[in-house]
């Protein structure tokens, strides 16, 4: 029988998910390996194969398909990994990456960040100035060269860069959207004046208007590059070696897989690649269920990560902050707080807060017994009952009960007099409201009422923390999937090949216009398009799925919204209707009434986002059970400000379709505990997906 297997690293754990060709879906977690990610991928493969009696090479041997999502590009990036990179700029915008467009103090940072001034830094440039080399070139906004590349200057440039160690170089030309010619024969000069070297033209990975978000897109796609190449590399040599012959496939953020061979050299589309995985995962989910405005949770060991999925389909964002700087590259819209079961609890000031920090998997929380001493989400848990110290990883790994009392009671119990139940429930609760507060954020700013949605949710801790954040932010429903410990992973096994092309497009409808196609040219739309979408089928083959987007604005704005437009030849009729659709998503997000249609319209950028399936089995329904679900027993679990009660455990292979429990009440699975809150209902539907009714919050 042969296997497909999909992994995702995470702060804490690895997670693998594996599909047999029957549609049987097994779950393996191992502590992630951050000396070494590749390790904790082997370890998970092993415990995959220990399931099924066969050791990690038989399994290996036995697989069809192997796919990775993985933190490691937006760790690197973050904790400042990567390697030395120099820039190449056009004369006069040496500044580009210091300047940030004055953004530089505020620019990813949460909005009670910004309201404090003295919290507002400018962060350490991706590269400083001394790197950075100015190009004697310029080429205007309608692609006309006005002074033509100095080539012997650009070749020195080159050699003062590789003199000083560079590793990796960004080339970002001004207009080079327009006329790429001068960045094409700067890459040329670069790999001639040094062989080897990682190079990024802005001409080829991002051709849109903004010349500090290609640089800054650019640049940040040199400097993880070698490194995600490095780690690409030891993990596809790893499976290989292990007897591996299927196609690697890592996951990407903008919505499927791509190619072992291309990830590296699209090391900035990987930022948020194990979010995504999560997202299209539950997309996916939603399909099978009938729901189709989801607000998708995943609630691991170090963050919480929020997305949207709106009508059936991922809302998406052309650009995002990362370790303060800006990614231009379309992705999936997933916004994070350090809100997980590591998250560390400190009393500062005689306030009690939860997170950013992470235990992370070493030393891990006081009750994993590695050493940790902080307090965290987990130990809170286990202390409050929720968590069976005995059943963590379904027994594979004990919790130390006493530790995590002990961290609580001199950490957060002693300074705020509380005993350490309240000072659990304490924790609990801050984390709780963080996360519902987040699920808030993320609708309303979108344009939408949560209360509209159903939550899914998913991550080891997510299950047992979703009847609080949701109830709280108002919502009436939660999904817990049948994969939700690893539903990053389900995602990166089961995700189609994706590829995002754009072109900058330049045209606007002026000021008190009656009719945009009076001004827009559609045969240029269509000519943009043609382009486009040949580049897809170029890369996915004749049958992909291809969807179009026109990013718009009002004149005089900064930030675009994408807007989807129809397939085939575009009409002025069409290009008409643009604009309403435009106007309509404006006021949807923004308020009625906040249209400027006077200011007039501009088409800043034409994006083709494609797909091509790739095959893989569906997950077999859940085998019926006879008879009323019955509990494997009760505990006393502890609810904020209503003290202990007296709650039944049930195991979830004891569930079978259609099985219902009232809470209060604990479902124990080997790699989650799902929590179900007093006055709450669960219910298991055909595929094993546990479905809880929150009722009024």
């Amino acid at each position: 029988m042969g296997y497909f297997i999909g992994t995702d690293i995470g702060g804490t754990f690895t997670d693998l998910v594996m599909l047999s060709e029957a549609g049987e879906v097994t779950i393996v977690k191992s502590p992630t390996t951050p000396e070494d990610r590749t390790r904790g991928v082997l370890n998970a493969l092993e415990s995959a194969a220990a399931r099924l009696g066969l050791s990690r090479d038989a399994l290996v041997g036995r697989l069809e398909y192997f796919a990775h999502g993985t933190t490691a590009a937006t760790n690197a990036f973050i904790e400042r990994k990567g390697v030395k990179t120099g820039l190449l700029i056009t004369r006069g915008f040496a500044d580009t990456l210091r300047i940030q467009r004055c953004m530089a103090s505020w620019a990813g940072l949460a909005d009670h960040e910004i309201a404090h001034f003295s919290r507002r830094t400018i962060p350490e440039p991706i590269v400083p100035l001394a790197l950075v080399e100015e190009i004697e070139e310029r080429i205007d906004e309608r692609g006309q060269v006005l002074a033509p590349l100095n080539e012997p200057a650009a070749r020195e440039a080159v050699r003062r860069l590789a003199a000083k160690g560079v590793e990796a170089i960004a080339i970002t030309l001004l207009w080079s959207f327009r006329n790429p010619r001068h960045e094409q024969r700067l890459e040329s000069i670069v790999r001639e004046e040094a062989p080897g070297m990682f190079v990024t033209a802005s001409s080829t990975l991002i051709p849109v208007l903004g010349e500090y978000e290609r640089a800054s897109t650019t640049a940040i796609n040199s400097y993880l590059g070698p490194v995600i190449h490095r780690y690409i590399n030891g993990l596809e040599s790893a499976v290989r070696r292990c007897g591996y012959r299927g196609p690697v496939s890592i996951m990407e953020s903008g919505g499927g897989v791509l190619p072992a061979s291309e990830a590296a050299f699209q090391a900035a589309n990987l930022l948020t690649s194990g979010p995504a995985g999560g997202v299209l995962a539950s997309q996916k989910l939603g399909e099978q269920l009938g729901l189709r405005n989801i607000i998708t949770s995943d609630m691991g060991g170090t963050s919480f990560d929020v997305g949207l999925i709106v009508d059936g389909q991922p809302l998406l964002a052309t650009s995002r902050e990362v370790g303060r700087f800006h990614v231009a590259l379309p992705s999936i819209k997933v916004t994070a707080i350090g809100a997980g079961g590591g998250s560390i609890a400190r009393v500062r000031d005689g306030h009690l807060s939860v997170g950013p920090d992470s235990a992370g998997a070493e030393p891990g929380p006081a009750c994993y017994g590695r050493g940790g001493t902080e307090p965290t989400v987990t130990d809170a848990d286990l202390v409050l009952g929720i968590t069976d110290p005995a059943y963590f990883l379904g027994g594979a790994m004990a919790l130390d009960l006493a530790k995590a009392r002990a961290a609580i009671e001199s950490r957060i119990a002693g300074p705020l007099g509380l005993d350490v139940h309240e000072a659990a429930a304490g924790i609990r609760e801050v984390a709780n409201n963080r996360m519902a507060d987040l699920l808030r954020r993320v609708t309303t700013r979108s344009g939408y009422d949560p209360r509209d949605f159903v939550i899914f949710a998913y991550g080891g801790a997510g299950p047992t923390h979703a009847h609080l954040y949701g109830s709280i932010a108002g919502i009436g429903t939660v999904v817990v999937p049948a994969t939700a410990s690893g539903h990053s992973a389900l995602g990166a096994v089961t995700a189609d090949r994706h590829r995002s092309f754009s072109r900058a497009f330049g045209q606007h409808a002026p000021p008190r216009f009656r009719k945009a196609s009076d001004h827009v040219e559609a045969a240029a739309l269509n000519e943009g398009f043609a382009e486009l979408e040949q580049r897809c089928r170029d890369a996915l083959g004749e049958d992909c799925r291809i969807q179009r987007l026109v990013a718009m604005r009002f004149r005089l704005q900064v930030h675009e919204l994408p807007v989807e437009a129809p397939g085939g030849v575009l009409s002025a009729h069409d290009l008409d209707e643009l604009v309403e659709r435009f106007e309509h998503k404006y006021e949807r997000i923004y308020g009625k009434g906040t249209a400027l249609r006077s200011s007039g319209v501009e088409f800043i950028v034409l994006r083709t986002e494609a797909i091509a399936p790739v095959h893989k089995p569906r997950a077999a329904p859940l085998a019926s059970r006879e008879g009323e679900a019955q509990p494997v027993g009760s505990r006393r679990v502890y609810f904020y400000k209503t003290g202990f009660h007296e709650t039944a455990v049930f195991r979830s292979c004891d569930l079978g379709p259609g099985a219902r429990i009232a809470g209060p009440a604990v479902v124990e699975r080997p790699d989650t505990t799902i929590m179900v809150g007093i006055g709450q209902n669960l219910e298991v539907e055909p595929l094993g997906n546990m479905i809880i009714r929150l009722g009024k919050a």
